[in-house]
């Protein structure tokens, strides 16, 4: 039986707040809506722009603080809004099917909390199933969901295990993300070679074994 699903649903609201934390931080944040928010937003960062010298008057210029505001608001930070949280598909799992699954390669952008600018690579998942499967796009969408929004990329291998975990109902979660951060290569050191890598292993995971069994399906 195929169950669509949103965080919204009565079933799964706590849950899922409880592992993402506050969708939307802040109780300005919780109570503005979204085209006062990117009012808002497009208000100060044109005061930005004209703290450091830039002409608003410039066309090229004029309309660049709302373009901003609905990047920030529609785009990037898209996943602090929890009611835009994607519809999940899950499947009973009826053949009981009880092995690895795995996708590998997903897409990863997001921003670093710390600097405002972004990280990206790419993110591997693994699961044993129990009682469900998922969508295998779904696993694609959640990522995506959870990393637009600023974070650090530790905080973020964390919540994407724990977020499965818990809409999965398996204990038995991994996710491994390798990551470009422009806050090393744009400023600061400068370094354009390196790469961050993070994993969180939940349950039979934590298994050396399991875990180099999975490793070894993208490395």
């Amino acid at each position: 039986m195929k169950k669509d699903m949103k965080p919204a649903d009565q079933s799964r609201t706590s849950t899922v707040t409880q592992v993402n934390g506050t969708l939307c931080n802040g109780e300005n944040g919780q109570r503005l809506k979204k085209n006062d928010k990117i009012a808002e937003i497009a208000h100060h960062f044109g005061r930005i722009m004209e703290v450091l010298g830039l002409d608003l008057n410039d066309p090229s210029l004029r309309d660049t603080p709302t373009r901003v505001a609905k990047m920030y608001i529609n785009e990037v930070f898209a996943g602090l809004d929890g009611t835009q949280f994607p519809e999940v598909s899950f499947f009973d799992n009826d053949y009981k099917f009880d092995e690895m699954v795995v996708v590998n390669d997903i897409s990863l952008y997001s921003y670093c909390e710390h600097h405002f600018v972004p990280f990206f690579g790419k993110v591997n998942v693994g699961y044993f199933p129990n009682k469900k499967v998922i969508g295998l796009s779904k696993i694609n969408r959640i990522v995506d969901f959870i990393s637009r929004k600023p974070q650090v990329q530790e905080k973020l291998t964390r919540e994407i295990a724990e977020t499965l975990s818990a809409m999965l109902g398996t204990d038995h979660v991994a996710v491994y993300v390798e990551a470009n951060h422009l806050c090393v290569a744009s400023r600061g050191i400068k370094d354009h070679n390196s790469h961050t890598k993070t994993g969180s292993f939940l349950g039979k995971f934590k298994n050396e074994f399991i875990k180099k069994e999975f490793m070894t399906t993208f490395q």
